[in-house]
């Protein structure tokens, strides 16, 4: 989500498309709980119809780096991690 949210704001339909594996609600579930940690802000815009946009607040910006860390090294070592989950699965 917060990948989806790294550009800027979006509604939440413009974030169920890459996020098509997430259910709605799941989705939604999420997104107030990166809300009410302050990752998240929230947007309401006073138009007929009703939009919201959700939007990464700078702290949830300042994960951005920390997870493209994270996403290097899980890149660099996940091959290990699988054959160790094999080994281990085989022995027991």
């Amino acid at each position: 989500m917060m990948r989806c949210l790294e550009d800027g704001p979006r509604r939440f339909s413009e974030l169920r498309v890459p996020l098509a594996g997430i259910t709605p609600k799941v989705l939604a579930e999420s997104l107030r709980a990166m809300e009410h940690d302050g990752a998240v802000v929230r947007t309401e815009y006073a138009e007929n119809p009703p939009r919201v946009e959700y939007g990464l607040t700078p702290i949830g910006r300042s994960l951005l780096g920390p997870m493209d860390a994270v996403c290097a090294w899980s890149r660099e070592n996940l091959r290990s991690l699988l054959e160790a989950r094999e080994a281990y699965e085989r022995e027991h």
